[in-house]
């Protein structure tokens, strides 16, 4: 009887260290790079380490958020209507994008943004260029071809003012927004638009100072879930944003917290990206060419 009661309680205990090692719900967080991919990272850790700990705090089970840093905004985008990727961080473009694609992708929470948080259309300090109208004829940086303010919207706000590619002298993707500083300040493009916050950041020291020339709004970036993630998790990774008030990550954010949103916040942004169409006219393509007739067979000698 003994035998059978240290036996009972040995499964027990087994059954018990298998459940603590049970391994941890893993949920992936993707993040294109903005910038450096490992200052991305870096950037991103504190946030990751505190999702880790509130997802599992809701869930009531162990759960793991790990970052994934995409070489750029396409390849995010990709991974995430394909359903590689659990969640990401997007640019509001970005999620018009991922929405049009895939209109079952779900809304998670949004950053609420400091007052660096729009769009500007920067010159250097010196610039003889006091408004849109002035920038006919110069030459223009954007950042990646799917940045919300580095494309989408600047063009939207050129487009307004009555400039279109053809009116510049030139214009060029330089992918990250850091990039269209620099390109500024060192003088190989007379103008350029990207973030607020990077501006302030690179300003600060840079050797040759950049002024705003325009400044417009944008859309409060935006946390997304992919299709078909488990609705607890979706709940959980919600709740925990919302409640996310850990000075260390919020620093790492640039952002006070996290508010809720809904898809008409983005209307804003989806308006722009159709204006911004006028910009540049869609490359149409060529006519196709009549095949040419195969020559006929050599006969053999």
């Amino acid at each position: 009887m003994l035998r059978q009661f240290l036996a009972a309680l040995a499964c027990v205990a087994a059954a018990g260290a298998a459940a603590t090692a049970q391994s941890p719900l893993h949920i992936s967080l993707g993040i294109y790079s903005f910038r450096k991919p490992t200052e991305v990272w870096k950037q991103f850790q504190p946030v990751t380490l505190e999702l880790t700990r509130l997802v599992t705090q809701h869930l009531g089970t162990k759960a793991e958020v790990e970052l994934h840093v995409t070489p750029t905004y396409e390849a995010c985008l990709e991974a995430f209507v394909a359903g590689e990727i659990d969640m990401v961080r997007f640019g509001p473009a970005s999620y018009v994008l991922a929405q049009a694609r895939n209109a079952k992708v779900q809304l998670l929470a949004a950053e609420r943004e400091d007052p660096h948080g729009v769009g500007l259309i920067v010159v250097r300090e010196e610039s003889p260029i006091e408004e849109l109208a002035d920038l006919a004829g110069k030459r223009f940086a954007f950042a990646d071809n799917q940045s919300t303010i580095g494309r989408y919207l600047s063009q939207a706000e050129l487009v307004g003012a009555g400039i279109t590619s053809k009116d510049l002298a030139s214009f060029a993707f330089l992918d990250k927004h850091d990039a269209v500083f620099k390109s500024v300040e060192i003088g190989d493009h007379d103008a350029g638009a990207l973030y607020a916050g990077t501006f302030h950041e690179l300003n600060e020291t840079a050797t040759h100072k950049l002024r705003i020339l325009y400044k417009f709004d944008n859309a409060p970036k935006p946390w997304v879930a992919r299709a078909g993630l488990d609705a607890k998790v979706v709940k959980a990774v919600t709740a925990s944003l919302l409640a996310l008030d850990n000075q260390e990550a919020l620093k790492a954010l640039k952002v006070p917290g996290f508010m809720t949103t809904s898809d008409g916040d983005y209307d804003l942004v989806r308006k722009g990206m159709q204006k911004a169409e006028q910009f540049a006219p869609t490359p149409k393509p060529a006519p196709a060419k009549d095949p040419q007739p195969a020559p006929a067979p050599t006969k053999g000698r």
